[in-house]
């Protein structure tokens, strides 16, 4: 699956487990019910770092010979166009997946470092005076007066 592959950081790791069931409807229509579930690696959009996402997906789709006939399928079914012999079901597994990956993927327990990882400088922020003291004082001698 190398358009999946692409939003993966390590390609090499993880599981796509993919169940389908060929079958006929009440009304003679061919369908593929089934799911596809797995852990993959992604990069966490927080830290950059790996982060394992589970993705699942699930498939009702009816086959139509065209998109004629796609278009009188029940709602309830997901079309299958194919207007050829063969049909490469990887690539609609595939596609599904993509679908269910997680748009900003992060890890639940990650932390932000500041300054491309330097420790933000809390000891400047002590040392130096407040500007608006000056005002503080000149109020605090009109409220006495």
């Amino acid at each position: 699956m190398p358009r999946l592959k692409s939003y993966l950081v390590d390609s090499s790791e993880g599981d796509i487990s993919v169940d389908l069931l060929f079958s006929l409807d009440q009304q003679r229509i061919r369908t593929v019910t089934g799911s596809a579930e797995g852990r993959v690696q992604m990069a966490c959009q927080r830290c950059l770092e790996p982060v394992e996402v589970t993705v699942q997906a699930s498939f009702n789709l009816a086959i139509a010979p065209s998109e004629e006939v796609a278009k009188t399928l029940p709602r309830y079914y997901d079309p299958l166009v194919v207007e050829e012999e063969d049909v490469e079901l990887w690539s609609v597994v595939e596609e599904e997946l993509i679908l269910n990956l997680p748009v900003v993927p992060y890890h639940d327990d990650c932390s932000i470092q500041t300054s491309f990882g330097e420790a933000a400088p809390e000891d400047e922020k002590a040392q130096k005076p407040n500007p608006f003291s000056v005002l503080a004082q000149l109020k605090a001698k009109t409220d006495k007066s």
